[in-house]
């Protein structure tokens, strides 16, 4: 109650009706008890309970109620000396208001209340929060914290058997042995079959594969795959899962059966799901690599190929040379031919007709010198797995299912009638010569390679899914079911400002395009601004100039940092966590609620060793701090989910600091990939030259205008970036009120500049070569030209507003999908770009963004200030790529963790430090800057918008080193060697 009040909280709680006035008058005798009891009649239906030391409300609230009743706030001191006092005049406001104390039958609502969050949310701190607002909603004074706790333990106890009692009709005699057995060291194996589960693969290779394939069928031999804990919550069967991957076996054994049979077999679940994506992604990975690898070999000999066409040509001029030569009579040509340039060389440069080209520059064809490595799992896969399709992969799933019964059967031959239809004309060639030579092996090997290739490609799209799987399962499952979308319908486009009726959402993208069309017209007029068209009537935009910076900013700058303390980065971390308690956000996976005094020592520990790259061993050497605490507390503490509710809490209080605000108000953020090379193999990794000599994986950061970042996903460096970027916006779990997001070329396509529009958001890239691209219009072009005879020359385009009419409820229904968060956008996004076939919504959606990046264009090209607003936005997404590249220094800056979820753990722990830094650098700042102005006076604050806090030259992220010279000096001999069979 002593905490912060804001002004519209004041004025909405501590204010009193006349008839309140007069009820306190004949309430309460005295002007002290009067302001007593107005405090507790205002403090009721804020807080829900009243604390027992009345006198403790907020001064600006004590004074508001004492103004208004024309009592001094001195008289308030005195109030509620007698408990009894205050107890009385408790039941009494609360009669006043409608309110009732806890007795019998409210404990027991709220303890059904309870119970049923509880076995969805078993986190104490959680229960603690959701009772409080059911009582607040119940009208029901909050009991006493004490009390409140205790009937939370009781029903976390209750959870317990009422989880165990929904899937005890799954626990026949023989699954419990199954399930035990999963914690037992089997004979030929070095480890338990549940940590054997849960230990990913890390490659594509075949060899891996069919490790999974391996887990896959043991898994269905438990019966994983058919397992129904549709009883349990979702969220309860990922905290028992977690459990179920980070307990040890021997912990898990000492478990009653009422706890140890729901973790066993929501892990197991968990696990059939999991094996079955992981073994779909590496059956993508290996035949694509497969098929990179032959893209690369062609490229070379496309390369060789150009340079023998350049001897060729030579060649070719020499010939010539002779052939025009009138001087030479047709009859001795050939001889001068054969004479002057010699057989050798004329024989050379023909080429034999079997060697000539198929359309594809005989890509298909080094694919197939692959074949071999193709054939050590693709039977298997194809054996294992169930694959469904839309009625236009039906040709593509009829193909695979003659594949499995040839790969079954042996069969060496493609059976007459076998579907081709999927086949892609750059690739019909080979099936068509195959055939015409009557070679049935050539033609089994290209049959088999496209339908692989198809198969692959169609999973990606969503064309082809595999029932069971969460990442590529039928893509109808992704969206709103159409009745629940019905009664949501209005709500959603309320709440994104949105017209449910495409021709309203059509006549304001009208409106929107003549008045941008409108701002541009009289730039283009003259000719010579910095954008401008050529006589050819293609746009020129000049490179923007760089911003004139005042040299008082660097001076200003210099004079900030100077000031600024010189902290080790562990003091900054403690520090930050003192203003933020962003600790506390990372909670035990088991849902302990116990933590122990070095706790927070130890989680400080765990996130600098990822954070900086060292690692955990190297973090022992250097803290102190045993290997197996840095261990245990990163296994049960940082978990996605927790660094995320860490970075958020730091990210929120950054956002209340007064100084944040000169750089920006939380409206606006960017995003942009930070490629780090690999060290070892990972499913997340990909090779690209330009970046790696091996492999490396792409941190991929969302970036406030207030430097904060509030989003952080791994992804491979080899996809579109454009398919991330709604991701982290959707999932915004800050206080950042994010309404508009620049990215740079990557980031955007046509589908999703329609979908930014479509839950609510403004994208605003920065597109190289934006004049080359296509501007679309609604109406005919003359129509245009005839209002703005320059600008709308630009609008080549047209949309097809007869498909947008149609998809446009799907439309919305997609988009709300993602903003409700029923599915995730880069789920949604990958695969409507992987599709080669687009479905009708998805060529909406495209046409739809296809007059949404126009609007952005048209206005980007007016607008010199919203042009250097997105560049100064990217810019701020750069300066903390510095920053984290000096943060994560350890091994050479090269990731080595080697599964997406650790990559993951280990980039948000950066970023946490990252969001750290800049926190605290925005509060130093701030007291510098109060220093400096009580010197010389105000500061500028168009000068304090240069100053970035992305800064680090003040903070020591290396440690401290001691240097015990006397006690090294005096050792006598040598240091005793670390024998590891004395342990």
């Amino acid at each position: 109650m002593a905490g912060g009040l804001g002004r519209d909280e004041l004025i909405r709680h501590f204010t009193l009706g006349s008839d309140d006035r007069a009820w306190l008058e004949g309430a309460a005798r005295g002007s002290g008890n009067r302001i007593g009891m107005a405090v507790q009649l205002c403090a009721l239906p804020w807080l829900g309970f009243v604390p027992d030391d009345v006198t403790a409300v907020p001064a600006a609230a004590a004074n508001r109620v004492g103004v208004q009743l024309g009592i001094p706030i001195a008289d308030l001191a005195g109030y509620g000396a007698r408990a009894q006092t205050r107890t009385e005049h408790l039941r009494v406001v609360a009669d006043r208001l409608g309110w009732r104390t806890a007795g019998r039958a409210e404990w027991k609502d709220l303890e059904e209340f309870l119970l049923a969050r509880a076995i969805e949310h078993d986190a104490p701190s959680v229960l603690f929060r959701l009772g409080c607002e059911y009582l607040h909603s119940a009208k029901v004074v909050r009991p006493g914290v004490v009390s409140l706790m205790e009937h939370i333990a009781t029903v976390r106890r209750s959870a317990v058997g009422e989880v165990f009692g929904r899937v005890e009709h799954l626990l026949s005699g023989a699954r419990r042995a199954e399930l035990d057995g999963l914690l037992a060291v089997e004979e030929g194996m070095s480890v338990s079959r549940l940590a054997w589960l849960h230990r990913g693969a890390t490659s594509a290779s075949p060899m891996a594969i069919r490790g999974e394939l391996d887990k896959l069928r043991y898994l269905r031999g438990l019966d994983a795959h058919r397992l129904d804990l549709s009883g349990l919550p979702e969220a309860r069967r990922r905290r028992l899962a977690g459990v179920g991957r980070r307990a040890s076996n021997q912990a898990l054994a000492r478990r009653g059966e009422d706890t140890r049979f729901p973790v066993l077999l929501a892990t197991v679940a968990e696990c059939s799901v999991e094996v079955l994506d992981e073994l779909v992604q590496m059956f993508d990975q290996a035949v694509s690599g497969t098929e990179g690898r032959a893209r690369r070999k062609l490229d070379e000999l496309l390369v060789a190929r150009a340079k023998a066409s350049e001897r060729k040509l030579d060649l070719l001029e020499e010939i010539l040379a002779v052939a025009v030569d009138e001087a030479v009579a047709d009859v001795e040509v050939g001889a001068r031919l054969r004479r002057g340039i010699g057989m050798d060389r004329l024989r050379a440069a023909r080429r034999d007709p079997r060697d000539r080209l198929q359309r594809d520059h005989g890509h298909l064809a080094l694919i197939d010198a692959s074949f071999t490595y193709l054939r050590e799992f693709a039977p298997h896969v194809v054996a294992a797995l169930e694959f469904v399709g839309s009625a236009e992969a039906k040709p593509l799933v009829e193909a695979v299912e003659v594949l499995r019964e040839l790969y079954a059967k042996g069969g060496r031959k493609v059976p007459d009638g076998a579907p081709a239809q999927f086949v892609p004309t750059r690739w019909r060639g080979y099936l068509d010569h195959a055939r015409k030579t009557g070679n049935a092996t050539a033609y089994r090997h290209y049959w088999e390679l496209c339908t692989l290739l198809g198969l692959r490609d169609a999973l990606r799209s969503g064309d082809v899914w595999v029932p069971g799987s969460r990442r590529y399962a039928d893509p109808t499952t992704l969206l709103l079911p159409p009745g629940k979308w019905e009664g949501m319908r209005t709500e959603y486009c309320a709440l994104v400002d949105v017209p449910p009726s495409a021709d309203e959402a059509l006549e304001r993208v009208g409106e929107q395009l003549r008045a941008a069309l409108g701002e541009l017209e009289p730039l283009l007029t003259g000719g010579d601004g910095p954008v401008r068209m050529t006589d050819k009537g293609e746009i020129v935009v000049s490179r923007l100039s760089a911003m004139a910076v005042p040299d008082a900013v660097e001076q200003l700058r210099l004079q900030l940092v100077d000031l600024l303390p010189r902290p080790q980065l562990t003091e900054l971390l403690i520090e930050v966590d003192r203003w933020s308690s962003w600790s506390d956000r990372l909670t035990h996976a088991g849902g302990k609620t116990h933590r122990d005094p070095q706790l927070r020592r130890n989680l400080y520990a765990a996130i600098l060793a990822q954070a900086c790259n060292f690692g955990l061993t190297a973090m022992s050497e250097a803290s102190g701090i045993s290997y197996d605490t840095l261990a245990w507390t990163t296994e049960w503490y940082l978990r996605e989910d927790t660094l995320r509710a860490a970075n958020a809490a730091v990210v929120d209080h950054h956002h209340t600091l007064p100084l944040s605000s000169v750089w920006g108000g939380g409206t606006m953020s960017s995003s942009d990939g930070q490629r780090f090379p690999m060290r070892g193999k990972s499913l997340t990794a990909r090779a690209m030259s330009r970046y790696f000599v091996d492999e490396g994986v792409s941190t991929y950061t969302h970036v406030s205008d207030q430097h904060s970042t509030y989003g952080t996903k791994v992804i491979p460096v080899t996809d579109r970036e454009a398919v991330y970027v709604l991701d982290e916006i959707l999932g915004n779990a800050t206080d950042l009120p994010i309404t508009e997001h620049a990215t740079d070329t990557a980031g955007q396509t046509l589908t999703v500049f329609s979908l930014f529009n479509l839950t609510g958001f403004t994208l605003s890239p920065r597109i190289r070569d934006l004049g080359g691209i296509t501007l679309h219009r609604l109406g005919s072009r003359k129509d245009l030209t005839g209002v703005f005879p320059n600008a709308g020359k630009l609008l080549t385009g047209t949309v097809d507003v007869g498909l947008i009419r149609s998809q446009w409820d799907e439309m919305l229904r997609l988009a709300a999908s993602l903003k409700y968060g029923h599915t995730t956008a880069s789920l949604v996004v990958g695969r409507l770009h992987a599709s080669s076939r687009r479905s009708a919504t998805a060529q909406a959606l495209v046409e739809f963004g296809g007059l949404q990046r126009t609007l952005y264009a048209l206005r980007y090209l007016a607008d010199e200030a919203y042009r250097r607003r997105i560049t100064r936005q990217l810019n701020k997404g750069e300066s903390l790529h510095s920053l984290r590249r000096d943060l994560f220094f350890a091994h050479e800056g090269s990731v080595r963790r080697r599964h997406h979820d650790q990559q993951t753990e280990q980039a948000l722990c950066l970023s946490l430090v990252v969001n750290a830094i800049i926190t605290w650098n925005t509060a130093y700042l701030e007291l510098a800057l109060e220093h400096l102005a009580a010197r010389r006076g105000r500061i500028d604050h168009d000068l304090l918008a240069h100053v970035s806090p992305a800064l680090m030259e003040h903070v020591n992220p290396y440690g401290t080193y001691e240097f015990p010279v006397e006690a090294e000096y005096a050792r006598q001999g040598f240091r005793p060697l670390r024998d590891r069979t004395d342990r």
